[in-house]
């Protein structure tokens, strides 16, 4: 038995190329996904006067869109098994449950929405870095997959650590966050679908 038919066995359907075809098939929900996030991170900034309320309800409309792309992205993915989409559906679900509690929970504290909007970032940056691990060897872009990630786990941190930070602060980090986070997503759509066209 040679040694790369058993690294492949042992990687199993969660291997780098089952992972790529599972997004390449999908890219147009990555894209989506991306302009959503920008689309929020300008109307932070058109109203940089918006009352925690409605930051509540917008970043909760955000989330719960994101995650209802990335859970399409899982469900109607073609080809390979269902098992390699399973990082879509975690960052889909994340973004769902995430958009509900906000919209259930409008009237969330000034100090537990960065909070809740930090864990938010943290669980999606580790998940997106995980996904560009996975597929370092199979795409050229996946370090845009990856700084997505770190940026989100960065962004995370600097809530967690200043979560007291005045309102302005938190709506003009958010909405920096989501611009730069949306514009990696994009960029990694294209380079997908550069790569569905080239198989």
């Amino acid at each position: 038995m040679s040694s790369a038919y058993t690294e492949s066995r042992l990687a199993g359907p969660l291997n780098g190329p089952a992972l790529l075809g599972a997004l390449a098939e999908n890219w147009w929900l990555l894209a989506l996904r991306g302009v959503a996030a920008i689309a929020f991170g300008v109307l932070a900034f058109i109203w940089p006067g918006i009352t925690l309320l409605t930051l509540t309800l917008l970043w909760g409309a955000y989330t719960l869109s994101d995650g209802v792309f990335a859970l399409w992205a899982a469900i109607t993915g073609k080809g390979g098994e269902m098992t390699p989409r399973w990082w879509l559906g975690v960052v889909g679900v994340a973004g769902v449950l995430a958009g509900l509690v906000a919209f259930l929970s409008p009237g969330i504290t000034a100090l537990a929405l960065p909070l809740f909007i930090a864990s938010w970032a943290i669980i999606i940056g580790v998940l997106e870095v995980w996904g560009a691990i996975r597929l370092r060897k199979e795409i050229e872009g996946e370090w845009l997959l990856a700084l997505k990630g770190i940026l989100s786990i960065a962004f995370g941190v600097v809530l967690m650590v200043q979560p007291g930070v005045g309102a302005l602060a938190v709506v003009w980090l958010i909405g920096w966050y989501a611009i730069l986070a949306g514009g990696l997503a994009i960029a990694l759509a294209f380079r997908l679908k550069q790569h569905k066209q080239q198989v």
